[in-house]
């Protein structure tokens, strides 16, 4: 399922299902988008209509970033569509469900406490290279699920309890589900 969006032109303002998340996932997305960069894939911000708190966009067609986002059926164990080994990839740290769509592909992240939705049309193939601008925000404000900071403790992971050594990983992994 691809953000709802509809624009005339770069200039025209982008209308986006905004996310609503409460409590501790509403600042934990306050975070997120204030941390955000100008830039994604080299193309600058643009204005999302309505209250959009937890809603960013870059560019023409539009890569759109939604932060309080509900599970991915994929990872929703029950659901008909439900794959614990449904594809993954690391980018910078963060972790993403990578899922193709009509006109491009939807990464979400997992291992996480909140789950973050960037949306992106096929002509930033390669469309992970845009999950590289947005990795250092969601890395620092986004906490990892208990189970995963425990994971990354236990295996050795560097001390903040960040995974891997930083570096982009933009070969597709099986995920487990978390």
């Amino acid at each position: 399922m691809v953000a709802l969006v509809a624009a005339c032109g770069s200039s025209a303002e982008l209308s986006v299902e905004d996310p609503q998340p409460d409590g501790e996932a509403a600042e934990v997305c306050e975070a997120v988008v204030a941390a955000l960069p100008a830039t994604v894939e080299g193309e600058e911000a643009r204005d999302v209509a309505g209250p959009a708190r937890f809603t960013a966009a870059w560019g023409d067609p539009a890569i759109v970033l939604r932060c309080g986002a509900e599970r991915p059926a994929v990872l929703t164990p029950g659901s008909d569509t439900y794959r614990p080994t449904a594809d993954a990839v690391m980018v910078d740290d963060v972790s993403w469900l990578l899922e193709e769509s009509d006109g491009g592909h939807r990464f979400t992240t997992t291992e996480r406490t909140v789950f973050v939705e960037v949306d992106v049309p096929d002509s930033y193939a390669p469309e992970v290279n845009a999950l590289v601008d947005v990795a250092e925000a969601l890395h620092e404000h986004l906490p990892y699920d208990p189970l995963w900071e425990d994971y990354y403790e236990d295996s050795g992971a560097p001390e903040d309890g960040a995974p891997g050594d930083g570096n982009t990983d933009d070969g597709a992994t099986e995920h487990d589900g978390h």
